[in-house]
């Protein structure tokens, strides 16, 4: 009697356990992630204001550290393990929660960084004190923050340094994760997260980290919290970024500057010269003239079919970039991006503007970057560039030009690169881009935007190449946010959305 008792109490509990179980595994509905970022806002939005207040620029050690400590509390308070991670450079922070114990785990990206902010070019008094503004016309209206207690209008904006690269989408993933634990839910899988501090620098550090700290980090998948939506500005996955590589280019001319008066027709401007190499480049088409740049790569129909199912207009694009004839690069704007480019991201010669002065300049030079696709080797570019250089008649130095060289050659000089982050791509219909386009769909049905590649560079690769994990890029902030510049902004609709996706991501399991 007592034994049929028993089992009958073990039997009713394993019932129960398996019932409440269920009810805990059930995925949230639409609905219920509506409502979850919707009651989350408030708090998030006045949460991501104060982290935007901490100034976050990689070169100054006590900017990371107040920014580390930032974000180590913040785990610290949601029931992470928090590690800090040293490097010859920044440190890294290490979160993760173990919600299972034998399912997959994600680790998750995160840029803390942003670039160097000159508040004489804001339209604000403090780029890292947040404002809020509202379109009227051609102009941004400033609102009182406040208003963002009891209102919200999707196409507010809040502008600050790091609104959109990338403390916003940090800012919309952590208060996804706050929202899982208020409900009291576990996400689908086991969650990494890892943070970089100097991102905005080329993460020089990093490879070496993932290498030293692998066992640590493993993992089924990265998702990557960076990087700026679709022109459409609908829901983005991008499944690959280009690498970068880097050249400073130095054009000699004489030892000092001189009196265009007394030595024009005398001393050659080398920034004739100079522009005659830089122009050579490139053909009129636009296409990069170095012989064998572009070898490798080749679309297949698919592969392109793939590509033009994403909704662009070309006139749309031209009218919103201000051009009349893109370069020829591809059939579209989607297929120009699997090709590396040349570009020329910066060009400094003596004075304009009020400081403008009648002189022959004594050197010009010239900064260039190129985009990597995986198909593409830097260093074999960078030579070819190098090589050109050369075929142009310059005597190439190592730095400036000795008493002896000036003497010799009439055209010299120096070319110093650096190849960067490397490319990566992962196939849009491998597991992950089905898990997560299964997560995106319940809350955005088909109004996401898969793109093969972004224009951009990420410093993933490490974690691709060393950990063999694929990896996906999750877009949030609005396309028009002038990322790296003044006003950098992110719209509150997005902001929202961000919360969404994540959460969506969140709550589905990874099998």
């Amino acid at each position: 009697m007592i034994a049929l008792r028993n089992t009958s109490l073990l039997f009713v509990t394993a019932i129960l356990f398996l019932l409440s179980h269920a009810v805990h595994t059930q995925s949230l509905s639409k609905e219920a992630i509506e409502r979850a970022a919707v009651d989350k806002f408030s708090d998030a939005v006045f949460e991501l204001k104060s982290f935007l207040e901490i100034p976050n620029d990689g070169h100054f050690p006590q900017q990371v550290e107040a920014n580390l400590r930032w974000c180590q509390q913040t785990f610290d308070e949601l029931g992470f393990e928090t590690q800090i991670i040293t490097t010859e450079g920044a440190p890294l922070l290490l979160a993760e929660k173990k919600n299972h114990t034998s399912e997959k785990t994600v680790l998750f990206y995160l840029q803390i960084d942003g670039q160097p902010a000159d508040s004489t070019e804001w339209d604000q008094p403090n780029p890292f004190q947040a404002v809020l503004k509202k379109k009227e016309g051609t102009n941004w209206k400033l609102l009182d923050f406040e208003k963002l207690r009891n209102e919200y209008d999707p196409d507010w904006r809040i502008f600050a340094r790091s609104a959109s690269d990338s403390k916003g989408p940090a800012m919309s993933f952590i208060s996804a994760l706050q929202v899982m634990q208020e409900l009291n839910r576990k996400p689908g899988f086991n969650v990494k997260v890892i943070m970089d501090y100097q991102e905005e620098m080329g993460s020089p550090h990093l490879a070496k980290a993932v290498t030293d700290h692998q066992g640590l980090l493993i993992a089924d998948m990265l998702l990557i919290m960076d990087g700026t939506r679709h022109l459409s500005n609908l829901p983005t996955l991008t499944y690959g970024a280009r690498g970068i590589a880097t050249a400073t280019i130095r054009f000699f001319g004489a030892r000092y500057p001189l009196h265009s008066g007394q030595y024009g027709n005398f001393a050659p401007n080398p920034i004739f010269e100079a522009s005659k190499v830089l122009g050579s480049l490139k053909d009129k088409n636009g296409k990069v003239t170095l012989p064998g740049f572009y070898d490798g790569i080749e679309l297949s129909a698919a592969e392109k079919e793939v590509l033009n199912d994403i909704p662009e207009n070309l006139d749309s694009i031209k009218l919103q970039l201000g051009i009349a004839k893109p370069d020829a690069i591809g059939d579209s704007y989607q297929e120009s991006l699997q090709y590396p480019s040349l570009n020329i991201r910066g060009l400094r010669s003596a004075w304009v503007g009020d400081e403008v002065r009648t002189i022959i300049p004594s050197e010009v030079i010239a900064e260039i970057d190129m985009r990597l696709v995986p198909e593409s080797d830097g260093i074999h570019l960078m030579e070819l560039l190098k090589a050109h250089i050369k075929d142009c008649g310059y005597h190439l130095i190592s730095s400036t030009p000795t008493e002896e060289e000036r003497k010799t050659y009439s055209k010299m000089a120096s070319f110093q690169y650096r190849v960067g982050s490397a490319p990566f791509r992962t196939s849009i219909d491998s597991p992950t881009g089905l898990f997560l386009k299964k997560a995106l769909a319940k809350v955005f049905g088909d109004q996401v935007v898969n793109m093969r590649t972004t224009g951009g560079s990420q410093p993933i690769a490490p974690f691709i190449e060393t950990l063999g994990i694929p990896a996906v890029s999750v877009r949030i902030p609005n396309p028009d946010n002038n990322i790296h510049g003044p006003n950098e902004n992110i719209r509150l609709g997005n902001f929202m959305e961000g919360i969404i996706t994540c959460l969506a991501i969140l709550d589905e399991p990874f099998d």
